[in-house]
């Protein structure tokens, strides 16, 4: 029996995976606890949702994998965590708009960064990307000081993407062979280890509402929305894969102004869309030729 997906259905899932991905923020201002505590239970609930996911499928996380390719898959994880903590970071403190906004810079840091592992110039579409990013941070800064809560929480969302640009860019060129599964798998088991520490007292006394919250936001938004997002790959270019996914911020604005009332300024949405666009702008352009 043919189990491909059709370009509509896998249109559906890529477009549903985005949104719960976008959603994420949410939970930022919704769990009445710290990053730290947030970070810990996604972690917790998307490794034990992947683990079902893989047993489920019966393809076991380290199948195949060396142990030194595994430690070399666990150093993104622990990436992976401190970039989890500055986006809610930046979500309490600036709100989900400048939050997802600052995030939403990353393809900037990655530009950047292949151009240094490639010694090589940025070409003039990246530029224009930096200077388009820059003119919308601009726009949706609320006031140029690091005392105003907006501006921090900005700059914070900023710092997630550049960390998020990091993992990005290792995952492109240092990662072992492994399948996208077995590296999110062990990603966010690194991620929780790497997380856990910090995360004794900040668990301590989180009432019902709150691990419901976590849960969702681990099995759901993470575990679901990366098992539904790789059932899409396979059926859809990778230039529609960047466009859809690029659409995050949209819908986590969408999202918290239906949730939460919190309507964006006009500033906002310009300087947002100015930034998407150079997003988009870097998703079209062609790929680069990286060596074998």
């Amino acid at each position: 029996m043919d189990t491909t997906l059709s370009r509509a259905s896998a249109l559906f899932r890529l477009h549903l995976a985005a949104i719960l991905f976008g959603s994420t923020a949410l939970f930022g201002e919704a769990v009445q606890t710290g990053p730290v505590a947030i970070v810990f239970g996604r972690t917790v609930f998307a490794v034990l949702a992947l683990s079902a996911v893989a047993a489920w499928g019966r393809r076991a996380p380290w199948r195949g994998l060396a142990p030194r390719g595994i430690v070399a898959l666990c150093v993104p994880g622990v990436m992976l965590a401190l970039h989890w903590f500055t986006f809610f970071q930046a979500v309490q403190d600036g709100g989900v708009a400048l939050a997802t906004l600052g995030f939403a810079s990353f393809p900037v840091f990655v530009a950047l960064l292949e151009a240094v592992i490639l010694r090589a110039r940025p070409p003039a579409r990246d530029m224009l990307v930096l200077l388009l990013v820059t003119a919308g941070m601009a726009l949706i800064t609320p006031r140029f000081s690091l005392a105003d809560a907006g501006t921090a929480g900005l700059l914070w969302g900023i710092l997630s993407g550049a960390i998020y640009a990091g993992i990005a860019v290792f995952n492109r060129y240092r990662a072992p062979a492994a399948t996208s599964a077995q590296s999110c798998w062990w990603q966010c088991l690194a991620a929780c280890v790497a997380i856990s520490p910090f995360s004794t007292g900040a668990m301590a006394g989180l009432a019902l509402r709150d691990w419901l919250l976590l849960a969702l936001l681990g099995a759901v938004c993470t575990g679901l929305a990366y098992t539904i997002f790789l059932q899409a790959l396979d059926a859809v270019k990778a230039q529609t894969v960047a466009v859809v996914i690029s659409m995050e911020p949209v819908y986590a604005i969408a999202l918290a102004w239906v949730a939460f009332g919190a309507i964006p300024a006009p500033s906002v949405v310009l300087g947002g869309a100015l930034i998407i666009g150079a997003v988009l702008l870097a998703s079209l352009q062609p790929a680069r030729q990286h060596g074998a």
